[in-house]
C-alpha cells in the first residue's frame, strides 16, 4: 500500500548551497526500504530512468544492476542515493527522507563558507529565510530532543 513520503532535497545540484525544499511523493515501504514511482523521482528530483541509466538532461549515470534499483514497487530510494553518491536519511516510521548533496559538491561549496539557504518559522509562526539576512550577522541556535 502506498503512503505519503516527505522528501527533503537540495534545490540545486551544483553544491552551491542554494537551499532545500520538501516534496511529497507516494511510496511503498518494505523491510526498511522505500520505493518511489519512477515518475515521482523525475518530478521531484529531475532524474529519469532510461536505457542509458539514470539521466538528468544530457547527463546519464550508468546503472549496472537495474534490478537492484527498480522493481514492481518502484525505485529503491536507498539504492538511488548510492548511485547518485548522495547521503540519505530515511525514517520509515515517520515517512520522511532527506537526500543531501553529493560529498564532492559539498566540499566545493564549503570553500566559500556560505551557508545553504533554508526557511524556518519563529516562535510566532512567522517564516524566515536565511537569505533575507545576507550581509548581516546571524546567530543560529539548534536543539534536538534526542
Amino acid at each position: 500500500m502506498a503512503t505519503e513520503l516527505a522528501i527533503v532535497h537540495a534545490t540545486s545540484e551544483d553544491g552551491s548551497g542554494q537551499g532545500f525544499r520538501t516534496d511529497s511523493v507516494k511510496a511503498t515501504f518494505d523491510s526498511g526500504q522505500a520505493y518511489v514511482a519512477p515518475e515521482d523521482v523525475g518530478r521531484v528530483l529531475g532524474w529519469s530512468l532510461r536505457d542509458e541509466g539514470l539521466c538528468r538532461g544530457d547527463v546519464c549515470i550508468p546503472v549496472r544492476d537495474r534490478a537492484a534499483l527498480v522493481n514492481d514497487a518502484g525505485i529503491d530510494l536507498i539504492k538511488l542515493a548510492e548511485i547518485l553518491e548522495r547521503p540519505l536519511a530515511l525514517d520509515v516510521e515517520e515517512s520522511a527522507a532527506a537526500l543531501g548533496v553529493a560529498a564532492g559538491l559539498r566540499a566545493r561549496s564549503m570553500e566559500s563558507l556560505a551557508a545553504p539557504d533554508f526557511e524556518l518559522p519563529d516562535l510566532t509562526g512567522r517564516m524566515h529565510r536565511l537569505s533575507d539576512y545576507r550581509g548581516k550577522k546571524v546567530l543560529l541556535i539548534a536543539h534536538a530532543s534526542w
